[in-house]
């Protein structure tokens, strides 16, 4: 893990000093071009009992993305439909990109797919219908392979009329799993690399669902992307597949905000494109994530395992963002291991520091935030789904 003149962390292929500030250059010179997509999205992995810290129980966690969504794009509001589910630690990191989205004066397009209930607030449809998330992966089907495929055009067709840069972050409760689930379908063994939301990564509990996934979807040798999302993966999988595809293919930059949920779309999108288009398609995807996601080497591994699989070089980048000073208790906990990472929080606040604010000014305005959240009552348990 090596610190640059910046503060920020460099974790990926080996490349020389110079060449990681290139690439940070790349992403400085395209700041204020940026096309930010938060993909909301629901799987019914998500309500298996101990598999997720994205609220406390099974049917906040079905609220969740939504209040991730809402809570990005208006902050706190007294008047918020969907309140953020009641976490045991930590708050939604839906707080740090909502911080710095207003800093960056972005204009979050947000694509819900299956998430329970239509969306009130503005959005880009995908799909016909809102209410559809995927099945649990321990079935080995969690989509029809139409749907898969439809959705990965869907993303595909967006990507390449893009003629900008592009950011995509996600909320989907559940997500490390089926994340996991994707990586270990195509022969990576990664069951000890893989992130949680929880403090303590839950890791018995997912092998053995992955596990019975696995043996149910009876994969063949010959299988795709679009067939492993079928079997074993989530509605937001298969969309970013696409979308990430489609706009390196139209020769624009791509930050993946986030941890293993955006490695494993990295290693989905390596599987399907040819061998000749892997290098060019490599060269300007990074994955930015936290500085808490990044305290050990397991995201490091992760990344190199897909680089040395497909013989390419990938880079990541973290965030300096942390809560060290912090008086308030929410925030600290960030840095005793709760939450980490999510909507897109590492991705944004590394590009609002590299717009030239400082971290501390990014750690004031998350305070005030949250402490208006309190106020208005936009921090609680939310028993049962309306």
């Amino acid at each position: 893990m090596e610190k640059l003149k910046y503060d920020i962390k460099y974790f990926g292929s080996d490349i020389s000093r110079s060449e990681i500030l290139n690439k940070i250059n790349i992403i400085k010179n395209d700041i204020d071009s940026f096309l930010f997509y938060l993909i909301i999205a629901g799987t019914h992995t998500s309500q298996i009992k101990g598999i997720s810290a994205a609220g406390i129980d099974s049917h906040s966690r079905k609220i969740t993305a939504l209040a991730d969504a809402e809570f990005c794009l208006f902050g706190s509001i007294k008047d918020c439909k969907y309140k953020l589910p009641f976490l045991k630690a930590g708050v939604t990191p839906a707080l740090i990109t909502n911080v710095c989205r207003v800093l960056l004066d972005a204009n979050l397009i947000v694509i819900p797919i299956g998430v329970y209930k239509k969306p009130y607030f503005r959005h880009v449809l995908v799909e016909k219908t809102y209410e559809n998330p995927s099945n649990c992966l321990s079935t080995g089907k969690t989509m029809d392979k139409s749907r898969v495929s439809n959705l990965y055009k869907k993303g595909l067709s967006i990507g390449l009329m893009t003629n900008k840069p592009i950011v995509i972050s996600e909320s989907v409760p559940g997500g490390t799993t089926t994340a996991q689930a994707i990586m270990e379908a195509f022969g990576l063994d990664v069951a000890d690399l893989v992130g949680s939301s929880l403090l303590i990564p839950p890791r018995k509990l997912k092998s053995e669902i992955i596990r019975t996934g696995l043996l149910n979807a009876n994969l063949d040798g010959n299988f795709t992307s679009i067939d492993v999302i079928s079997a074993l993966g989530d509605p937001f999988q298969a969309f970013s597949m696409g979308l990430l595809i489609g706009a390196r293919k139209s020769n624009n930059t791509v930050i993946l905000a986030g941890g293993s949920q955006m490695v494993a779309i990295l290693l989905l999108a390596l599987e399907f494109i040819s061998l000749a288009e892997k290098q060019f398609f490599s060269e300007r995807v990074f994955v930015i994530t936290t500085g808490w996601l990044t305290y050990d080497e397991s995201l490091k591994k992760l990344l190199k395992k897909v680089a040395d699989k497909h013989k390419v070089k990938l880079f990541g980048f973290a965030s300096g963002l942390n809560f060290h000073s912090s008086k308030i208790k929410e925030l600290r906990d960030y840095e005793k291991g709760y939450v980490k990472e999510g909507v897109g929080a590492g991705g944004l606040s590394l590009l609002a520091y590299l717009k030239g604010f400082k971290y501390e000014e990014i750690v004031s305005e998350c305070e005030s935030t949250i402490k208006r959240m309190k106020e208005v009552g936009q921090i609680s348990s939310y028993k049962e789904y309306q």
